[in-house]
């Protein structure tokens, strides 16, 4: 075997990383050409594959075995908007994260949405890095109970996470909304929702923890 083809273990967890962030891609690409039920369910089964197979699932590897999917809230149409994004005025700041650090980000704009349990105010967050990306965490008055502490995310367009637009309006579809890694493994350190995406209106839509 050719000693320069075998990868050291910090490239191949790129590899890995890279591949999964294409399959996530992959699956939001199909998701947008389905209705949005047919494209939940498409989601759904589309990540219970990555995180039971994927190498870099967050799954912690002694919990894999009796791993049989993730939980989710019924499908709510009531929770699927199309919204503006209201210009702000623009600041730079950085996101804590769930460990040590944080992610530099540009605050670009804001959405209003009216939704079953009340009015929710959210601004929606440019990447400041190379290639960038458009950015939604949000925690809610489920948080801590039914749904994970730190915020769930609705839109990471970096990773593919995106169900598009209309015009001039994201589609924001809470149904569709996640947790991130850190949720299920102390091994992942992620953004966080910050303090002015914060909100007491439960949004009882997207992934949740599973029932004990």
């Amino acid at each position: 075997m050719n000693p320069y083809l075998v990868l050291d273990h910090q490239t191949s967890q790129s590899f890995e990383l890279a591949d999964y962030r294409r399959c996530v891609s992959d699956l939001y690409a199909r998701v947008r050409t389905a209705s949005p039920v047919e494209g939940w369910l498409q989601w759904r089964t589309g990540r219970d594959l990555l995180f039971a197979d994927h190498p870099q699932t967050p799954i912690e590897p002694d919990d894999r075995a009796a791993f049989r999917g993730l939980d989710y809230y019924p499908y709510d149409p009531a929770y699927r908007v199309e919204a503006a994004l209201e210009p702000i005025e623009r600041w730079s700041g950085s996101i804590t994260h769930s460990a040590d650090g944080g992610t530099p980000f540009l605050g670009v704009g804001r959405v209003r949405l009216d939704l079953p349990g009340g009015q929710v105010s959210l601004d929606v967050y440019w990447l400041d890095t190379y290639g960038g990306g458009l950015f939604l965490p949000f925690q809610d008055g489920t948080a801590g109970e039914t749904t994970y502490r730190g915020g769930r995310y609705l839109l990471d367009t970096a990773k593919g996470a995106d169900l598009g637009s209309v015009e001039d309006r994201l589609i924001l579809d809470f149904n569709f909304a996640y947790h991130p890694s850190c949720s299920h493994s102390w091994r992942w350190s992620c953004p966080l929702a910050p303090s002015n995406n914060q909100t007491s209106v439960r949004i009882e839509a997207g992934e949740r923890r599973a029932r004990s």
